[in-house]
């Protein structure tokens, strides 16, 4: 980019090229970016959160246009959460309404506009992992709960959806989707990916960045800059502990942790990228080049820009609250690093940014360098229309009615997350006329469940709520809590309480006095925002060494089972947890997830017959901590036993049942020999062979049986998600491309190799649930 821009340029036109509208955006980049100043430039790279108070924010929490001109007198690249402000700047989803949004994001861009020397607009960024992280606005399921879904085109529906509030409410990007690649179950931050499956996580990721950048169409105040998280190598930390190393070779790291990164890049064409916290062979990615710039830019030919992990560049020096990697000596060095690497703008607030200015003058970095950084956030503002109209107008009715008519899309969300993981004989759905007491029991039973970065949904049904709502006067519903998981719970409390013995005890007594007296126990167990959570710092925990249930969970169950009554569980958490006595001893079992603020409207709906659950595991469920890591797609000598205990998972990826039964038979390929440059196509017929309508997933797994190294037994490569009437069958069909044969060999080249290849499809990923056919490729 810095050798199209021609040294020196005199302008003495009235109106400036940039602010020409029918000149092209990257001849409106140019000419700005030559009408700069060094401090300005630097200004663009940097961001406030939370220092907003002390920069522009008066002692009442409105905007102090004094302090404004005072403390940002170049402008500002973007500003962190408009949405929290105000009501303490490290509480996720709490601060301003939606109107109150809209006016101080209009006032700041009319203040950069108006009274700074270029008049450079904003961008303003929101979380939007599963909603906007804000007040009054729609909370749908976790990403874990949503990766179980296999529906895409529901995914992309959803952060549509999610894109128009935010945008409608002043904001430009959105800090998402999470791209990791969930592999240990340890790992507190399991709920923000999209499961365990390069692949799948590839599906969801390109459906929810076409979903925020409205495909593409990001101008006339329409979508967001999604912004792909976290790059790259985060989902399997050494020992489990968020941040850890990543240490793995770099033929592991393309297939599988760079894969689904590189299909929305190239796919998706997402605008922005957020580095990991972790070093790859002892290089964190805030200063890994190769990672950055090399593969990133260079090689998959990504134009957007890097926005930093909050605080990431600082801990290349140190950060006492969490870490540091000792790159640096201090924090100028350490933003030295980053810029080298290509980090376009740090977050949350200037640090290691703060001095870039004299980094140049002292010839540490270049003003070149810094100018390709910058080109890319002020293309972007132009791609957002910022320059031409950056103010939004939306009145209070519009933020009311988006609220309820996104209720449907948020229950519908909810219902398909939910899977049904046993079902013995038949217990569900229950039916209503045969019951006449029903308890609901345990420690989430009527509590919010919406896991981490949430906002404060405007309805929030608990499953209690949602239970008493469906039955009526029809049945009576008895309540009670049964044990605590921990004492509050909440994600942003760093301290995690657990509850006295003797409290403990009082409540599993008056739960089995309350099982007692029903017919049928609704049994709701799992974890809860502080025990599966990111852990930001060493006061701010989150990942275990344990997958036990927490506390009396287990106990509770126990008691509740010798009372010989029909018992249904269901599983709210954030990660995958060992439930060995509840698999084994419970009647049905229904995996929740996080099902956000429709939980209880989709529980009951699902309970009682009124929605068939579909949902399938988008990541194993490990019979303890010491069977991880248990992702399916291991290499062949990877699980060869263990003494006294069993090698598989106690569920595996992709399971899923359902209240009809379906059959998938004739698998046949239209050719069992082809080339490496020709598509085959694989067919199975899948039937409907029960009395009610309900989904299921085809699954396409493909294995290359004899190859230059070693492969995985078998990889996701394709799934389709199919509705069927009682007696109906279908036909469903996959392509397999030479894409989907590819891997990198020997001498890393991204090839295939001739050979055979097992052809398995099925309905999850065990064995005993696929059909196989062998594939010959000369």
């Amino acid at each position: 980019m810095s050798e199209q821009i021609p040294k020196k340029i005199s302008y003495e036109e009235e109106i400036p090229a940039y602010k020409d509208s029918m000149l092209s955006i990257d001849d409106r980049t140019k000419d700005l970016l030559l009408r700069m100043t060094l401090e300005e430039k630097v200004a663009q790279m940097q961001c406030i959160w939370e220092t907003k108070t002390d920069t522009i924010l008066d002692e009442k929490n409105c905007l102090d246009f004094d302090k404004l001109r005072k403390n940002l007198p170049c402008g500002i690249g973007h500003i962190g959460r408009l949405s929290d402000t105000g009501e303490g700047l490290n509480s996720l989803g709490k601060g301003v309404g939606p109107v109150e949004m809209v006016e101080m994001a209009n006032a700041l861009q009319k203040f950069f506009l108006e009274e700074t020397r270029l008049g450079i607009p904003a961008l303003f960024h929101e979380e939007c992992l599963h909603g906007l992280a804000a007040v009054q606005a729609t909370s749908y399921p976790q990403p874990i709960g949503m990766a179980a879904t296999f529906n895409p085109g529901l995914i992309r529906e959803i952060y549509s959806s999610i894109s128009e509030d935010t945008r409608n409410r002043g904001a430009h990007q959105a800090l998402m989707p999470v791209l990791d690649v969930a592999r240990d179950a340890r790992w507190g931050r399991v709920e923000e990916t999209f499961g365990e499956d390069p692949f799948l996580i590839s599906k969801m990721g390109m459906a929810a960045v076409n979903g925020i950048q409205n495909d593409g169409n990001i101008n006339n105040k329409s979508g967001l800059l999604a912004t792909l998280k976290h790059f790259a190598v985060h989902g399997q930390p050494e020992s489990g502990t968020n941040c850890g190393p990543a240490n793995y070779s770099e033929r592991i790291i393309r297939e599988v942790f760079l894969f689904p990164f590189k299909e929305a890049v190239q796919k998706a064409k997402v605008r922005s990228i957020m580095p990991s916290y972790n070093e790859i062979d002892g290089v964190p990615s805030h200063a890994n080049k190769w990672l950055l710039t090399d593969v990133l830019r260079n090689e998959w030919g990504f134009e957007g820009f890097l926005v930093s992990d909050y605080y990431a560049i600082s801990e290349l020096y140190c950060k006492e609250e969490t870490t540091g990697h000792y790159l640096a000596s201090n924090y100028d060095e350490a933003g030295a690093l980053a810029v080298r690497a290509g980090v376009n703008l740090e977050m949350p607030d200037p640090k290691s940014y703060k001095n870039l200015s004299k980094l140049v003058v002292d010839k540490v970095i270049n003003e070149t360098e810094i100018d390709n950084l910058v080109y890319s956030i002020l293309k972007s503002k132009f791609e957002l229309g910022l320059f031409d109209d950056p103010y939004i107008w939306k009145e209070k009715e519009y933020f009311t009615s988006k609220l309820e008519s996104d209720r449907v899309l948020a229950l519908n969300a909810a219902r398909e997350t939910i899977t049904l993981l046993k079902n013995k004989n038949e217990l569900l759905p229950l039916d209503r006329n045969k019951i006449k007491k029903l308890s609901v029991i345990g420690p989430n039973a009527d509590r919010e469940l919406l896991g981490g970065y949430s906002g404060v949904p405007k309805y929030n049904v608990t499953v209690l709520e949602g239970i008493k709502e469906k039955v009526g006067n029809d049945i009576e519903v008895l309540y009670s809590k049964g044990c605590e998981i921990t004492i509050g719970g909440s994600w942003t409390d760093d301290e995690v309480v657990l509850p006295a013995k003797e409290d403990d005890a009082k409540l599993l007594e008056e739960a089995v006095n309350v099982g007692k007296q029903s017919d049928v126990i609704i049994l709701i167990l799992g974890g809860n925002e502080q025990t599966s959570r990111e852990a930001w710092n060493k006061e701010h925990m989150g990942d275990r060494t344990s997958l036990e249930l927490i506390g009396n969970q287990n106990k509770l169950a126990q008691e509740l089972k010798a009372l010989r009554k029909p018992i249904v569980v269901l599983l709210f958490h954030g990660r995958p947890n060992s439930i060995n006595y509840i698999y084994e001893n419970i009647d049905a079992i229904l995996e929740c997830w996080y099902l956000g603020q429709e939980s209880g409207h989709a529980v009951a709906d699902v309970i009682f017959g009124d929605f068939n659950p579909g949902g399938k595991l988008p990541i194993s469920i490990p019979r303890s901590v010491g069977h991880l890591p248990c992702f399916y797609n291991h290499k062949p000598s990877a699980r060869r036993g263990y003494l006294f205990d069993d090698t598989s998972p106690l569920l595996p990826f992709g399971y899923g049942l359902s209240y009809t039964k379906f059959s998938v038979d004739n698998l046949l390929l239209d050719s069992y020999t082809t080339t490496k440059d020709k598509s085959v196509n694989v067919s199975i017929e899948v039937k409907n062979e029960g009395e009610i309508k309900g989904t299921e997933v085809i699954q396409l797994y493909i294995r290359d049986l004899v190859s230059s190294v070693t492969r995985p037994i078998k990889e996701l490569k394709g799934f389709e998600k199919v509705s069927l009437s009682p007696g109906e069958s279908r036909i469903v069909t996959f392509e397999i491309t030479p894409e989907l044969l590819s891997f990198y060999d020997i001498n890393m080249n991204y090839i295939v190799e001739p050979g055979e290849f097992e052809i398995m499809v099925g309905n999850s990923s065990r064995d005993d649930d696929l059909q196989k056919i062998i594939l010959n490729v000369v």
